[in-house]
């Protein structure tokens, strides 16, 4: 079997959705012998850390955080053509999933998607309610026609199905819980950064973006005062200045951003829109409790023994929320984070789930092989295949 990802949301800089692709990758390179490509409009090198990647023709576009969107749907479809996959995931909502869709009417192929983002709540605020209902309409219209909706939480199952996309199946992410431990601590962190040794180190990391709501955590430091000091790590966006706040660029190297959560003593997530969270799974098998807030898909990872949930855009709720974790036992909580994240959202435990899903479809699906696709190519060209 041959699974092409295709998505404009996989660059270099990381993110949940690179996390996945190159988790994936990884895995179905050690562990299967289904063949993986991954196709982005982002890819500007070959990556010889990850199998298989295909650059798509692309332009920049203002407003999508450095992502760079494919020039029409037929560049894309154009490609997936000629590598022949015999299941397709789509990892976005635009040009990327119509190509994978073209793949399944012209070739009678399965395709995937992946809803990762939740874009209607990520539209309104920018561009108003009826922009954000008229993305639901379209989202609707997009997803009815594909053969399996995976979503990452059971509030995006809802909330597709609320909007008409209905039977789309929850289907988590995961971490490689052999980076991300409780053993990559640095007891030096407090000392390189020039803080006390009883000093409470916070820690966030990823994009610095509106939707994550980084100025409430930036006001519920400050509220805070001493001893509170909080590691932002990652780029991307301006962010109010606060002497309680250390800047950390983004780390590729998950080790080295492993290092980095092990060694502070809680996560903050103070954004409300996610539609996992993976960061908050990775702090947590680091051994770290987790704040966040009672809104999106993190609240699901998140339990009485893990963490504690603010309501979201309350700079009070969310201080409040990381004094009370404090007064609790961290080790113990950090101890439970860990089992929790191991035990449910290993990369060895979701990535066979996934994997069951596609040879689910293709086993029963009426698709066509590689063979069957170079004819047809042929055929649309005006090329005669020999007999």
């Amino acid at each position: 079997m041959h699974l092409v990802d295709i998505t404009m949301f996989y660059a270099a800089e990381g993110g949940g959705v690179s996390t996945y692709l190159n988790a994936k990758a990884h895995w179905l390179a050690r562990r299967s012998r289904v063949r993986h490509t991954i196709m982005s409009s982002n890819v500007e090198t070959c990556d010889h850390a990850v199998p298989a990647l295909v650059k798509i023709p692309s332009a920049g576009v203002p407003g999508f955080h450095g992502f760079r969107m494919p020039l029409s749907v037929e560049g894309p479809a154009r490609l997936l053509e000629s590598v022949g996959p015999d299941v397709v995931e789509a990892g976005d909502a635009g040009h990327c999933a119509w190509a994978a869709l073209r793949m399944r009417k012209r070739y009678d192929i399965p395709a995937v998607a992946f809803y990762h983002s939740d874009l209607p709540r990520l539209v309104q605020p920018r561009l108003g309610r009826w922009i954000a209902r008229g993305t639901c309409r379209y989202l609707a219209n997009l997803y009815r026609q594909f053969d399996l909706v995976l979503a990452p939480s059971r509030i995006m199952v809802q909330q597709l199905d609320a909007i008409g996309v209905h039977g789309a199946v929850h289907q988590p992410l995961g971490i490689d819980s052999s980076v991300f431990r409780p053993q990559r601590r640095d007891d030096t962190l407090r000392d390189h950064l020039g803080l006390a040794p009883d000093a409470r180190l916070l820690v966030y990391a990823g994009r610095f973006t509106p939707e994550k709501k980084l100025h409430v955590l930036i006001e519920a430091v400050r509220k805070l005062g001493d001893p509170y000091h909080l590691i932002l790590v990652g780029g991307g966006g301006v962010l109010p200045f606060c002497d309680r706040v250390t800047h950390v660029p983004y780390r590729r190297d998950q080790r080295q951003l492993a290092c980095l959560l092990a060694s502070c003593d809680v996560l903050v997530h103070p954004g409300d829109c996610e539609t996992f969270g993976l960061i908050v799974l990775e702090a947590m098998a680091c051994g770290l409790p987790v704040v966040a807030t009672n809104r999106g898909g993190v609240a699901e990872l998140v339990d009485t023994e893990t963490g504690i949930l603010a309501e979201p855009n309350d700079v009070a709720s969310l201080a409040g929320a990381i004094e009370a974790i404090y007064q609790r036992d961290l080790a113990r909580m950090g101890h439970a984070a860990r089992r929790k994240a191991v035990e449910r959202y290993d990369w060895n435990e979701i990535l066979p789930q996934v994997v069951g899903r596609y040879e689910a479809l293709v086993g029963g699906y009426p698709y066509v092989g590689r063979g069957d696709i170079d004819e047809a190519i042929h055929e649309r060209e005006g090329i005669r295949v020999a007999d």
